[in-house]
């Protein structure tokens, strides 16, 4: 069973300094990766100048991407950029891949909106093509991380990811883009054992994304938070949210007790919290490292 890694996404760079303090937190609380995602939007700056910047003013966590929209993209430019980050980077990229969801995104850009599957295909071909340019340029591929719900993706994470990222969640059928269902304990199971079965023997680490960290007495009352702030309408009841591995609620010690036994039943061993839960997730990774729990690593 895999260790403990602990990231933090940051969403806004906000300024210069209010980035450089930001990074510096997430090294001085511990983080082992600090990560960016890729969408546009007032305040999204683009990912790979942003994660220069924080290679420059950390020296210890890996820093990637969660994941690089890689339809947005040339292939020929992303490889370019992804090239220089890593040069820059001198082996603490993180180069995570998806297959973008947001049609909004590509409708803004004047880019076109194609079906999943071409997407998928599309994200296929960037992996080939990512290889062949490192190569080229004399320099190790990153660490892959790949991440997506579809069996497509899984797919392709199952052949190439040296990462496996899960989410959890499903768009909403009828629903705008970007409104999503969460998956239950259950629904996980069963997308890890697709992954799993398509793997085979392969070493890769399985990373979840968290959604939500509340440190509370009353993990119940946490959940029907959630439940009511998502409009009931991401599950059934609020049952299922104390067993959904993307909300970690409770005390420290019981969210540190969820982290082992979904790392039992899952695999998840590399844990990503948004960046509002930076400091609220930090007793956590504390608890852990303390000795209380097994099987953490520090990179």
């Amino acid at each position: 069973m895999g260790n403990f890694e602990f990231g933090v996404s940051l969403r806004d760079v906000g300024g210069r300094d209010e980035w450089i303090a930001k990074c510096r937190r997430a090294e001085e609380l511990g983080y082992d990766a600090i990560t960016v995602s890729d969408h546009l939007g007032t305040g999204r700056y683009a990912p790979f100048p942003a994660l220069t910047m924080a290679a420059a003013v950390t020296e210890r966590p890996r820093l990637g991407t969660l994941v690089s929209n890689v339809p947005f993209y040339n292939l020929a430019l992303f490889a370019r950029e992804a090239s220089t980050t890593a040069a820059l980077l001198a082996g603490r990229l993180d180069l995570g891949l998806g297959a973008g969801h947001m049609k909004s995104e590509f409708d803004a850009a004047g880019l076109p909106w194609r079906k999943a599957s071409e997407r998928i295909a599309y994200l296929g071909e960037s992996i080939g093509y990512l290889r062949k340019h490192f190569e080229d340029e004399g320099l190790e591929l990153p660490r892959l991380l790949i991440a997506g719900n579809s069996d497509g993706v899984l797919d392709l994470a199952a052949e190439h990811a040296d990462v496996v990222g899960f989410g959890g969640l499903r768009q909403q059928p009828g629903k705008p883009p970007g409104t999503f269902k969460l998956d239950n304990a259950e629904a996980v199971d069963e997308r890890v054992a697709h992954f799993r079965s398509r793997a085979g023997n392969r070493e890769v680490e399985y990373n979840m994304l968290v959604q939500r960290v509340v440190v509370t007495e009353d993990r119940r009352a946490a959940a029907a938070a959630w439940h009511e702030e998502t409009g009931r309408s991401t599950v059934r009841d609020v049952g299922e949210l104390l067993d959904a591995p993307q909300l970690l609620l409770g005390t420290v010690e019981e969210i540190a007790g969820q982290l082992v036994a979904r790392r039992e039943r899952y695999g998840f061993s590399y844990i990503t919290v948004f960046e509002p839960y930076l400091e609220t997730f930090a007793p956590v990774m504390r608890e852990v490292r303390e000795g209380l729990l097994p099987g953490h690593k520090s990179r």
